[in-house]
């Protein structure tokens, strides 16, 4: 049976009201129930080979994100928005990550692991590819950025304001959050909330090129 779906115009309006925001109120907070559903957006988004070299970050201590502002060049949205999420990588990840992915298939689908054998030859293959073992974690990050996408349009869904943020020092986020020590790094973070009333960059219009510009079709 296929899902109901949003109308197009229904997408269009979602995704133009959506727009990185710069500042929050920061007596609103997420409920409960809107957030269980943002956390979902992420364990549910897809990589390669579903593979997942991720784990997602979730700082609620209001101390530690004050502290943090400084190393994200004094950005306090960090602080100050309901949610602040760390997206990081699996550092160094490689054919040794394979089985316990397999396992995990095994378990989900309830297929005998040597079944799963072809699968597992596959991944093994691509990851001891060149280049690939001179660059795992760059492909890490390309994955945690399909992990970002699904966030911040499934947010854009439930009406929660959110903002990508790159300007941040990775090392010292690695160091305060103890990253590091578990084997992630920081790639990307994201803040979730509500705008706040004095934000003027709400009501700007969205700039982006013409279509034509940026979508091309090849018949």
């Amino acid at each position: 049976m296929n899902k109901p779906a949003l109308s197009p115009d229904q997408v269009i309006e979602t995704l133009n009201w959506r727009y990185a925001t710069k500042a929050f109120d920061p007596d609103r907070k997420i409920p409960d129930d809107v957030w269980h559903a943002l956390e979902q957006s992420l364990v549910l988004a897809p990589s390669s080979f579903g593979m997942q070299p991720w784990k997602f970050f979730v700082v609620r201590n209001p101390q530690i994100r004050q502290q943090l502002v400084e190393d994200s060049f004094n950005q306090t949205k960090v602080a100050e928005a309901s949610h602040l999420v760390v997206l990081a990588i699996k550092k160094d990840i490689s054919a040794d990550d394979v089985p316990d992915y397999v396992d995990r298939v095994s378990a989900v689908r309830n297929v005998p692991k040597e079944k799963l054998e072809g699968l597992a030859n596959l991944i093994k293959g691509y990851l001891q590819e060149p280049p690939f073992p001179l660059q795992p974690d760059k492909w890490s990050a390309k994955q945690v950025y399909l992990a970002l996408g699904f966030f911040l349009y499934s947010a854009a869904l439930l009406g929660i304001d959110t903002c990508a943020i790159e300007g941040f020092v990775p090392a010292k986020y690695d160091e305060i959050l103890g990253l590091a020590e578990q084997g992630y790094s920081a790639v990307v973070l994201c803040v979730a909330g509500y705008r706040a009333e004095g934000d003027q960059t709400a009501d700007q219009a969205k700039v982006r090129y013409e279509t034509d510009r940026v979508v091309a079709y090849i018949d």
